[in-house]
């Protein structure tokens, strides 16, 4: 007879002493060796396991698997699945160094004093359709194209910001900008404020720890690298730095960036140093998350605030290549963005008729919603379920779609549990009972009900440079017990295969809980609906939005609505009174919802 202790490991309730290396062995079952090599350098980082030297004794085989077949070497072998993870922790920002692994040879990790960043940038190859990009632009495009182009050539540097919203071709314009700059052979840096956007650039990276950003950052902060570092000399080596959706990031980021790159060019009175470097955004999105700010608090941490704004110059992008068969729907959007549409009596807009699923006595409109979305008969096929999304405001209404979705997909179930725990309660004040019911913002719930093929998003940031952001969607193609097989479905690295452990997780903010709690748990979420704030960069085929509070924060409504290409692809659900038309001769009863913008932070 099993002990209780042994019961429980078992059924996945309380953790294992071996958990990380019965993940590794777990994932050994599908062959992959570079996804183990992934595997391993994610525990490293994020699990802190005990006893490293057991770890890499215990699966290095498995891991040079695919060395092994031409290199029968075994201590060369274990020099390339050194080096490979090397150059993994390296783009997650970790030295090896910092690890008890065995030493890499001198002559295995030398490359001529080259910094790992230079030559990471350098090896980004230009891929042939968007080398002949620049031949389609339309002529906004490429009158933005040509300016940035004639800065770069000229090297005087320069500053712009391209203003676009969402399906003008702002990404389309970057990847021109970087194919034709790296197709020259110099140094183009993408960057993005989110994972999602800068999943979808060649070579792209979030801004934050590219630029090495503090997390907390107030007036008058620095980035974390030195003249001396391997980021400083890649953006002396750069040509042309990128950094989209800055609208949504904190001006004191940007001045932060500004501020070092004057110290390591030597020239304190150019901005960044007298290079060229573009921003992009869109101002009608959600702007800059400030924890429990006011409005004009959150109006004065946008870049528009910076006083770098008035050295940027203004490219816009208007004409609409996402959505050019519905010019109606298009003009709607930007009177939505820009707080034009007209209001009611109580503040709000009209939604079209043609997208407001109809609320009856039933009380079944969230199902009607569903139906709208997802076809029963198609949930089988893995592109049906990732053309789609129901976005909501808030993650309880979030998690009671995903519920609902998860009981009508078909497919091999599993559930995993957290292991949750309070720091420094010696007299379990906080049983794991109670902490199982709290799910902070960012977190993943308690409860983690999977199925092959069901759609996942992921909640932190675990290796941007590989894909694997926050934001990122992904499709479960299998699991164990500790480990997930996973694959990527968005961005330049659709199509790639990872595993995901359980790793240890902190709410982001330290003041929700008076203690410190810490869940461990795979850092996902069921995607069959998602936030507003977490759809902001993607685009979605068929979009539904379940509204049964108003939105909240500015951008909101907006972003939601803008997801989707066509008004035929949307559908919106909200649970507020319907107002009868004053017109008694109209007897269809019409919707109405808040919208909220802050126009003071808009472009002219």
């Amino acid at each position: 007879m099993p002990t209780f202790r042994e019961a429980a490991e078992k059924r996945g309730l309380i953790e294992a002493d071996n958990t990380l290396d019965d993940a590794m062995t777990e994932a050994e079952l599908f062959q992959v060796s570079s996804s183990l090599r992934r595997l391993f350098t994610t525990i490293l980082v994020f699990c802190m396991p005990n006893d490293v030297h057991s770890l890499w004794n215990n699966h290095l085989k498995a891991m040079s698997e695919d060395y092994n077949i031409n290199c029968k070497c075994k201590h060369t072998v274990e020099q390339m699945v050194l080096k490979n993870i090397s150059d993994i922790l390296h783009s997650m920002g970790k030295d090896i160094e910092s690890f008890p692994l065995p030493k890499i040879d001198k002559q295995n990790g030398t490359t001529n004093d080259v910094p790992k960043e230079i030559i990471e940038e350098t090896s980004i190859e230009v891929d042939p359709e968007d080398a002949s990009l620049h031949k389609n632009l339309n002529n906004e495009q490429r009158k933005a194209y040509d300016k940035i182009l004639a800065t770069v050539d000229c090297q005087r540097g320069g500053l712009f910001f391209v203003d676009g919203p969402g399906g003008t071709g702002n990404t389309f314009l970057y990847r021109a900008l970087l194919a034709t700059i790296r197709g020259q052979g110099k140094i183009a840096v993408a960057t993005a404020t989110s994972g999602v956007a800068a999943s979808i650039m060649p070579g792209g990276r979030t801004a934050h720890p590219r630029f090495k950003i503090p997390l907390r950052i107030d007036d008058g902060d620095i980035c974390g690298f030195t003249k001396q570092s391997g980021t400083a000399k890649l953006l002396q080596a750069a040509s042309l730095i990128i950094w989209d959706e800055a609208s949504m990031t904190k001006r004191q980021t940007v001045e932060a960036l500004d501020k070092s790159m004057r110290d390591i060019m030597d020239k304190p009175d150019l901005p960044f140093g007298g290079k060229t470097v573009v921003f992009g955004g869109d101002f009608r999105q959600v702007l800059p998350i400030v924890r429990k700010g006011t409005r004009a608090q959150i109006v004065d941490a946008s870049l528009r605030r910076s006083e770098l704004w008035n050295c940027m110059h203004q490219l816009k992008l208007v004409r609409n290549m996402r959505a050019p068969n519905d010019p109606w729907f298009t003009e709607y959007l930007l009177r939505v963005g820009n707080g034009t549409e007209e209001t009611n009596d109580d503040g709000e807009i009209l939604l079209p008729t043609s997208i407001c699923v109809p609320n009856k006595a039933d009380d079944n409109g969230l199902d009607r919603l569903i139906d709208s979305i997802y076809q029963p008969a198609s949930l089988k096929d893995p592109k049906y379920i990732t053309s789609r999304a129901i976005l909501s405001t808030r993650n309880d209404c979030v998690d009671k779609i995903n519920l609902k979705m998860i009981d009508r997909f078909q497919g091999e179930e599993m559930v995993y549990h957290s292991f949750d725990s309070v720091e420094d309660d010696p007299h379990n004040y906080y049983p794991p009972k109670f902490l199982n019911t709290l799910t902070p913002n960012g977190l993943p719930p308690h409860m983690l009900k999977l199925k092959i093929n069901c759609p996942i998003i992921l909640l932190r940031n675990i290796d941007p440079a590989n894909g694997l952001c926050n934001g990122t969607r992904l499709l479960v193609r299998g699991f164990q017990k500790n480990a997930i097989d996973a694959e990527i479905v968005v961005g330049q690295h659709s199509g790639m295969r990872v595993f995901l452990p359980r790793i240890p997780l902190c709410p982001s903010d330290d003041d929700m809980f008076p203690f410190s709690f810490k869940r461990k748990q795979f850092s996902i979420r069921l995607s069959f609906a998602m936030t507003i704030n977490k759809s902001q960069g993607q685009t979605i085929a068929n979009v539904g939005i379940y509204l049964p509070e108003p939105v909240f924060s500015h951008g909101q409504l907006y972003v939601a609505l803008s997801r989707a290409t066509t008004t035929a692809n949307i559908k919106v659900l909200t649970e507020e009174k319907k107002k009868k038309n004053k017109n008694k001769n109209i007897s269809a009863s019409k919707t109405y919802t808040k919208n909220i913008v802050y126009t003071e932070v808009l472009t002219k």
